[in-house]
C-alpha cells in the first residue's frame, strides 16, 4: 500500500510541476514559450538508467569511484557557473533580456 501512495504523490507531483511549466509559458502576459523545450530533456532524461540496466545487473557501486566521479561533477558545474558569473555581465548580449 505504502508503494501506491508513493507512486499516486510522484504523480501528483509531477502533475503540478507540469502544470507550472505550461502556465510559465502560456499565460499572456509573459507571452514566452522557450521554456517548453524543456519538456524534451525530461523525456531523454530516463535513457542513460535504461542503458546501465541493460548492461550490468550488478547494482554495487564502489563508493570510492562514486565518490570520485561526484566531486568531479561538482568542480565542473561550479567551474561552469564561475565563467557565467565572472563572464556574464559588461556585454551587449545578456541572458537577463530574455
Amino acid at each position: 500500500m505504502a508503494g501506491i501512495k508513493a507512486l499516486v504523490g510522484l504523480s501528483f507531483s509531477g502533475a503540478i510541476g507540469l502544470t507550472f511549466l505550461l502556465l510559465g509559458c502560456a499565460l499572456e502576459q509573459y507571452g514566452k514559450y522557450w521554456p517548453l523545450f524543456v519538456l524534451i530533456f525530461y523525456i531523454l532524461s530516463p535513457i542513460p538508467t535504461f542503458i546501465s540496466r541493460r548492461v550490468s545487473d550488478d547494482t554495487d557501486i564502489e563508493w570510492g569511484a562514486c565518490g570520485l566521479v561526484m566531486t568531479g561533477n561538482a568542480v565542473i558545474f561550479l567551474t561552469i557557473l564561475g565563467f557565467f558569473v565572472v563572464f556574464g555581465g559588461g556585454d551587449d548580449f545578456s541572458w537577463e533580456q530574455w
